[in-house]
């Protein structure tokens, strides 16, 4: 079957073309996909897209701990790469065989859209409505998600380039070498505002609860029209 995959995207597809597969199940294609690329030095991508389907509880994958047909292909995923390079030697040393795994969720943010009838009367439960508002994004939320949240807002493709840095105890993402800079952190002060301005990226996206007091709020502006005006400010 890999072969046949292998021969079938060399006949059809560029070498630079991006494979998609709906139904992924195990992942030949990404496999297929590897091989071919280590082949030629094509530089094909490929989505990968799958439910989590339950394996048999009596299967050997299931006691092998693979509870779900992804986790099925995102192991192959991992021993192909491997044995693909192996298999390539010097030739390929430089393919790439990483990949990442994402799955669909609902929104970040909370929802604050009510109807009349759903407002409170009693003013404690009023109270706490209003302090829940505070904070618009979920708590179970992770800056990694907030960050792939963004990507497509900033037309940036989801397997981009991302490192992070720490400044001033903070985690910054610099994503495609500072085209799009994103900090996630609470209580952001002057210092990390003035080092990421300073970096003078295309885009900077952080929480609206991220400023640490107002005087940094009010300063905020400032400091970017001071080292980097043109760059785009957004607040999720």
């Amino acid at each position: 079957m890999i072969y046949l995959m292998s021969y079938l995207l060399k006949v059809s597809l560029r070498e630079n073309a991006i494979v998609l597969d709906f139904f992924s199940g195990s992942a030949t294609t990404a496999h297929a996909v590897m091989k071919l690329n280590a082949e030629d030095s094509g530089n094909r991508k490929f989505i990968m897209v799958q439910l989590p389907e339950l394996t048999d509880e009596n299967s050997e994958a299931y006691k092998a701990g693979y509870k779900n047909i992804c986790e099925i292909g995102k192991e192959r995923i991992r021993r192909a790469g491997k044995k693909v390079k192996e298999e390539a030697g010097l030739h390929a040393q430089n393919l790439d065989v990483g990949f990442r795994v994402l799955k669909l969720d609902s929104a970040n943010e909370k929802e604050v859209k009510r109807t009349p009838s759903e407002v409170p009367v009693e003013q404690g439960l009023f109270d706490a409505m209003l302090d829940d508002m505070v904070e618009n994004i979920k708590e179970d939320r992770t800056s990694e998600d907030l960050l792939f949240q963004v990507l497509p807002m900033c037309n940036l493709p989801l397997s981009c380039k991302i490192e992070t840095k720490e400044i001033d105890g903070k985690c910054v993402f610099i994503v495609e070498e500072g085209y799009l800079i994103a900090c996630f952190d609470n209580n952001i002060n002057e210092t990390v505002i003035t080092e990421i301005a300073k970096m003078q990226p295309y885009y900077f996206i952080m929480r609206d609860s991220s400023l640490a007091t107002d005087n940094v709020a009010d300063n905020f502006d400032q400091i970017f029209n001071a080292y980097s005006k043109d760059t785009i400010r957004r607040i999720l």
